[in-house]
Parts: structure tokens; C-alpha cells; sequence
């Protein structure tokens, strides 16, 4: 006999949801992103990683890998920060002396607006703050 509380056989427990077998239906890794923008870690069969992320996560870090690290570091060391913000990055980044001369190889939709500058165009990070009247 049955008792009050559970469920006719074959039936999940009450208060309980379906269990769902995701090893049946749609395999997500199949499915290709509404929208490719360039960035994608997978990289699905047959594609191996290139030399410049392969070395790096062997350990053995080329001079730029090596220089940005560098600087991230003493940026973390000198402003006693653990977590830099991304803004803090791309300050490390145009400090190091890079600059958006080509056109991006990414597509990141609609909202972004590309741009380039001039190879010597100034940093911009260290501008003075704006006074105020006292």
C-alpha cells in the first residue's frame, strides 16, 4: 500500500521538478553563436592551438607575454591592488606603447564603434584631473 506522502510509482517526488538527462537532446558544443565575433576559446576538432596561447599555457611565455606580466604586477605591487579593473588594464596596455593602429578583427555588433590613431599618438591615461573651485 501506498503511503500519503509519496508519489505513484514511476513519478518524480512531490515538490520536486523533472529530472531532466541532458545526455539526450541538442549537444550545445554543436551550435554555432548567433554571432562569431572573433574571440571564441573553443575550438572545436581538428583545430589545435596556436603557437602564441600554446606556449604561454606550456609555461613558457614569449618577451611580449612576458613584459605584460611584468607590468601588471608592479601595477598590482605599486597601487597595492590585488584585482585590477579592466580600465586599469588598458592603462597598463597604452602605457606598455600600444595603440589602435589597424582596423579590429573583431565583431562586436552595432554598438562599437571602430577607430584607429597614429602609431606615436600620446597615452591619454595620465591626464590631470579636471580643478575644482574652492
Amino acid at each position: 500500500m501506498q503511503q500519503q506522502n509519496e508519489p505513484p510509482h514511476g513519478q518524480p517526488p512531490v515538490g520536486h521538478g523533472e529530472v531532466v538527462d541532458r545526455r539526450v537532446g541538442i549537444d550545445r558544443r554543436a551550435l554555432q553563436p548567433p554571432s562569431a565575433t572573433n574571440l571564441e576559446r573553443r575550438r572545436g576538432p581538428g583545430r589545435r592551438l596556436t603557437d602564441f596561447v600554446k606556449s604561454a599555457e606550456e609555461g613558457e611565455m614569449n618577451k611580449e607575454q612576458f613584459l605584460f606580466l611584468l607590468a601588471i604586477d608592479a601595477f598590482k605591487r605599486v597601487n597595492h591592488k590585488t584585482f585590477p579593473t579592466w580600465t586599469d588594464v588598458l592603462e597598463i596596455i597604452r602605457k606598455l606603447g600600444y595603440r589602435k593602429t589597424m582596423v579590429s578583427q573583431l565583431q562586436l555588433g552595432p554598438r562599437a564603434n571602430d577607430w584607429t590613431e597614429k602609431p606615436d599618438a600620446p597615452a591619454g591615461v595620465n591626464k590631470p584631473a579636471p580643478k575644482r573651485d574652492e
